[in-house]
């Protein structure tokens, strides 16, 4: 009797395992099917605008009036200004910005859910993990390059409105750092939100999970009383990973920028790793 292959499937590539298509050849085709389906989505391309412009808007709008109202200013907003600019002027954009990226980071997994499409992608492959390794791979290189382009063009429009106040350059100490750092910092932050929309698998509910760690844990954090509420509060995962944004430690943050972004990148791991466990073992 003649041998049997594997029946192809989504993408081009066939179920089996071995060596052969469905194994480690596969993930270079598996990638590219990521891709497709990544840039080929409507929401994707909105999302993605929508950051860029929300970003790079608000950086421009709340910089222009905080320097025309600077004499007005409260001394505590003024002094951080004053000690970190580069930090200054990427949260003033970030803070909604960053918003769009937890958006996209769930319906890019959550998407498939609701049209049926992640039962194509599951058969790809054998094994469900590396369906969710190559769509986190193609994420995060893009939320990366579009972040630091944000980064670096919200830079290049504060800084020199804000030079008639604060001066800083991108040659200053910490100040590189904290532009890459602001790239890295939304590429985590897709991650996290396309671990919970992993696990939640609902649009909505999965939206709602991750805009709650983003606004409302960190000031709930900061109603608990002594330290304990400061080290819950700082060790939150993107209240410790914004840290890795801004040029110089502040007076009270506990951990370092770095630090700061090792607690993220730890929570981000143990979300994508029970994600995956749970990708692997739920029917689909």
């Amino acid at each position: 009797m003649a041998p049997t292959t594997p029946a192809p499937t989504a993408g081009g590539l066939a179920t089996g395992g071995g060596s052969g298509p469905s194994g480690a050849s596969a993930f270079p085709r598996l990638l590219a099917m990521e891709w497709t389906k990544f840039r080929s989505v409507r929401s994707t391309v909105y999302s993605l605008l929508i950051f860029v412009v929300v970003t790079l808007g608000l950086v421009l709008l709340i910089t222009s009036l905080t320097v025309h109202g600077w004499d007005t200013l409260d001394a505590d907003r003024r002094a951080a200004y004053l000690r970190d600019p580069v930090g200054s002027i990427l949260g003033t954009g970030l803070g909604l910005g960053q918003l769009a990226i937890c958006v996209l980071g769930t319906m890019i997994i959550t998407s498939e859910y609701s049209t049926g499409m992640i039962r194509a992608s599951l058969l790809a492959v054998p094994k469900r993990y590396p369906v969710l390794a190559a769509k986190g791979l193609v994420f995060a290189v893009v939320t990366f390059v579009i972040g630091e382009i944000v980064s670096f063009g919200a830079f290049g429009i504060g800084a020199p409105i804000l030079h008639s106040k604060v001066k800083v350059a991108i040659s200053d100490p910490g100040v590189l750092r904290a532009l890459v750092g602001t790239g890295l910092y939304l590429m985590m932050l897709g991650l996290f939100a396309m671990a919970v929309g992993t696990l939640i698998r609902h649009t909505a509910g999965a939206i709602t999970g991750v805009i709650a760690f983003v606004l409302v844990l960190a000031p709930l954090a900061q109603l608990l009383p002594g330290s304990v509420g400061k080290h819950i509060h700082a060790y939150l995962p993107t209240e410790a990973g914004q840290l890795v944004g801004q040029s110089v430690q502040g007076p009270k943050d506990l951990l370092s920028p770095w630090q700061g972004y090792g607690v993220f990148c730890l929570w981000t791991a143990v979300l994508l790793i029970l994600a995956g466990w749970v990708l692997e073992r739920r029917d689909a």
